[in-house]
C-alpha cells in the first residue's frame, strides 16, 4: 500500500512570504517552493493550490525517514511558531538545493550552446566575406 502526505507551509522570509509544499511518498521526499510576496489569506493560498499545483515543479526524490506519532496540538503551534522564526526542515531545503542545482546546470549548458552556435554563425560570415573578396568583382 502506497501512502502520500502532502503538506504545505507558508511563512515569512524576509521580504517575501513563500510557500513549501512537501510530499512524502514510499520513504521518499520531494518538495517545490512558491513565492507569494504579500501576506496571503487563507483563500488565496487554497485558490492558488487548486489552480497551479499540476504546474509547480518539484524537486528530485530524496530519501527520508517519516515518523508517524501523534502531536497535541498546542504543541504544534508552538513548534510551527519556532520554525517560522528559524527556517524550513532540512530536508525540504535539501531537496529545493538540489532541484535549484539542476536548474543551474541546464541554464549554463543552454549558454554554451548558445555561445558556440554565435561563434560558428561569425566564423561563416567571415569566411564568405572572404570569399566574396576573391571572386574577382
Amino acid at each position: 500500500m502506497c501512502k502520500i502526505i502532502g503538506s504545505l507551509t507558508v511563512y515569512f522570509d524576509d521580504p517575501f512570504w513563500v510557500g513549501v509544499f512537501e510530499i512524502y511518498q514510499n520513504g521518499r521526499l520531494t518538495a517545490a517552493k512558491i513565492t507569494f510576496g504579500a501576506e496571503p489569506k487563507d483563500s488565496e493560498v487554497y485558490e492558488f493550490v487548486l489552480q497551479n499545483y499540476f504546474r509547480l515543479k518539484f524537486s528530485p526524490p530524496v530519501e527520508t525517514l517519516l515518523k508517524e506519532k501523534k502531536i497535541n496540538p498546542k504543541r504544534l503551534q508552538r513548534d510551527a511558531r519556532k520554525t517560522s522564526a528559524e527556517y524550513i526542515g532540512t530536508k525540504s531545503q535539501q531537496a529545493l538545493k538540489l532541484q535549484q542545482e539542476q536548474n543551474k546546470a541546464g541554464r549554463k549548458l543552454a549558454a554554451q550552446e548558445r555561445k558556440a552556435e554565435k561563434k560558428q554563425r561569425y566564423f561563416e560570415l567571415k569566411q564568405k566575406k572572404r570569399k566574396e573578396k576573391h571572386k574577382g568583382k
